[in-house]
């Protein structure tokens, strides 16, 4: 019985325990957007003389209409058309390279899969000069289409890594029984091993889309005109040489992260399956 009790307290304290880590990191987390938030509906020098984390006098909405009528849209549609042709590239690729190395037996099976994932270290912005001067050299400086093949590069080597572990998770008798029935090794890999690996593709669309929507260093590098950037050069819009309108910055970034929360929201429980995918066989 005292063990009973002493293991029931254990228990309670180290439930306890998590919950102050989790509201802790729950504040860490919520503070800067609800300091984004606040100082978006403030007029310009309002920030300056009241604290940043006080109530507007009023909510000032003229903030985002400026943002609205100027260049956003455009940089909204850019990001958009970006993330979805690199995704869509990114995920086909990621599954075509992640599927010989999980079921095929080869000798070169493990010298390429350590190589993919060996990638995984090289920094992304040592990249930056040769991708500039090849993008130069093929006529695609200052266009969206610039984007599109550093972010596939920069996402393949996680990508592969993590759909290679999940592929391998499926049971090989699902492949056995198809190749019985007649199936080729394309009509597998394109009507059995990708359905089944939805779960997989659907956390790597989430996980790599939040960073290429946030992704600053190769889109500013990369494109030069209003009309070919993405939105997290949207800031630029309101910073001059000696000063900045601080609460059109808030309001342009709090309309920049809105579309992630919105899609993390609806999309959370897919991450969530994605994650745990295969960690338990059964």
């Amino acid at each position: 019985m005292d063990t009973y009790k002493k293991n029931q307290m254990k228990s309670r304290i180290s439930w306890i325990f998590a919950t102050i880590l989790a509201l802790a990191w729950t504040l860490v987390a919520i503070l800067p957007f609800i300091f984004m938030v606040l100082n978006s509906f403030k007029e310009k020098f309002e920030m300056m003389t009241k604290g940043v984390f006080n109530l507007p006098d009023k909510f000032y909405l003229d903030n985002y209409k400026a943002v609205l009528e100027g260049n956003f849209i455009t940089f909204f549609l850019n990001s958009v058309i970006v993330l979805l042709v690199t995704l869509v590239l990114l995920l086909f690729i990621s599954a075509c390279a992640s599927y010989p190395l999980a079921r095929f037996k080869f000798k070169l099976n493990g010298p390429i899969y350590a190589l993919i994932v060996a990638c995984m270290a090289i920094p992304v912005h040592i990249t930056l000069i040769p991708v500039f001067k090849m993008t130069k050299a093929w006529g695609l400086y200052d266009s969206i289409w610039a984007l599109l093949g550093p972010y596939v590069a920069m996402a393949i080597p996680i990508s592969v890594f993590i759909l290679t572990s999940f592929m391998k998770e499926i049971p090989m008798e699902i492949e056995e029984s198809a190749a019985i029935d007649g199936c080729n090794r394309y009509q597998m890999f394109f009507k059995m091993i990708l359905p089944l690996s939805k779960p997989g593709l659907s956390t790597l669309a989430i996980y790599n889309g939040v960073n290429i929507w946030n992704e600053f260093s190769f889109a500013y590098t990369l494109t030069q005109s209003a009309q070919n950037r993405t939105l997290p050069l949207a800031v630029w819009e309101f910073q001059g040489q000696y000063s900045m309108n601080t609460p059109m910055i808030m309001a342009t970034l709090t309309l920049t992260v809105l579309p992630m929360i919105i899609l993390f929201i609806f999309a959370q429980d897919k991450l969530v399956k994605g994650m745990t995918a295969g960690a338990v066989k059964g």
